[in-house]
């Protein structure tokens, strides 16, 4: 199996304004890419390549998807193309500036998996650990095929033809919860999720919610298997110290993070997203965007200013947090979080990693 001893072969991150018409910067033809306004309310826009590159999906709502022309045009060889800068759209329209998540799916067609007891379409590039997966729901207990050979880490579904909430499992909170993208709300329990039943190295399970499987309901579902020197999902508890939070370890400097409260009362229970491309000094801080909302950088996930913004240190073997504040380090709360690495400590074969 090849190893990843470059990160940016599988994931990396481009930052842009609006007289820009296409990204090209990337080391990889992109599967799955994911933009946001940093100083504007523009809605978070989620593309991959199963869907096609004009259908459009929102981390930030629980909308159907909608077929947009003058977004994302096409995926590149090496990156994206954008609509005409001015267009009364959510990628390119005067005077703003944008931030886009890219990763690295399969390199070749998206192939049928018969796996599970529902047949999917599947874009898997099993050394990242990174798959694409369409299904059509069945409305009762099922399993669907996802291509990574190991068990995923974390799987974010959305329907495609209807409008409601995106489904999350993450394996800190279990087979039991479900964590809603779109929602500050904390996990909420049902064995109607995923029959309370963890994935394997070969499908995920799904039960009768309409989430994840309504009865003829179309869906996509992005899905990552933990990789040594690459990625990291996990969790930590709060320390509520101002200043000195808790360390977490990944492995890796990461590029990006996203932390979730997990079990916080706390009204601030935002997906706080912080990268090193649009914040590549310490503290990381005053930049935050939330995946379920579509407010600027600096914005809290209520809305609004506040001096205990979230703050994390990005080091060289993982992420620190810096503040006590509701989003990241309250009380003794436990939050979730997704890390990909800007540069591993060593390659996922133990030897050392080549620089980003």
């Amino acid at each position: 199996m090849a190893q990843i001893n470059k990160s940016t072969d599988y994931f990396d991150i481009s930052t842009w304004t609006a007289t820009t018409s296409a990204i090209s910067n990337l080391g990889f033809s992109p599967d799955w890419v994911w933009i946001k306004s940093t100083d504007s309310a523009n809605g978070h826009i989620l593309f991959d390549t199963i869907r096609g590159a004009n259908e459009r999906l929102s981390s930030a709502s629980s909308a159907a998807e909608s077929t947009r022309t003058d977004e994302l045009m096409s995926f590149d060889s090496n990156g994206y193309t954008l609509g005409s800068s001015g267009n009364t759209n959510d990628t390119n329209p005067f005077n703003a500036s944008y931030v886009g998540w890219s990763w690295r799916g399969s390199d070749s067609s998206a192939v049928s998996n018969t796996d599970g007891s529902i047949t999917s379409t599947v874009s898997a590039n099993t050394t990242s650990g990174f798959s694409i997966v369409s299904y059509t729901g069945t409305g009762s207990n099922a399993t669907v095929g996802h291509g990574l050979g190991v068990a995923p880490s974390w799987i974010v579904i959305k329907g495609r033809n209807q409008t409601e909430d995106w489904t999350t499992y993450h394996i800190s909170t279990g087979n039991t919860k479900n964590v809603i993208l779109n929602s500050t709300a904390v996990p909420d329990t049902s064995t109607t999720y995923w029959q309370d039943t963890s994935p394997t190295s070969s499908v995920f399970y799904l039960g009768s919610s309409t989430r994840p499987n309504t009865s003829g309901g179309t869906y996509i579902a992005y899905c990552f298997a933990e990789k040594t020197g690459f990625s990291k999902f996990g969790s930590y508890i709060a320390n509520n110290d101002d200043g000195n939070g808790p360390f977490i370890y990944t492995g890796f400097k990461p590029a990006f993070v996203m932390i979730k409260g997990s079990t916080s009362t706390s009204t601030y229970k935002s997906w706080c997203m912080f990268d090193t491309t649009r914040q590549p000094f310490n503290v990381n801080a005053g930049k935050t965007l939330y995946a379920n909302k579509d407010y600027p950088e600096g914005q809290r996930g209520q809305g609004t200013v506040s001096a205990t913004i979230p703050a994390i240190d990005m080091l060289s073997n993982g992420f620190k947090i810096k503040v006590f504040n509701d989003e990241v380090n309250n009380g003794t709360n436990t939050f979730i979080y997704m890390a990909f690495a800007e540069a591993p400590l060593v390659g996922s074969n133990g030897v050392t990693a080549k620089a980003k």
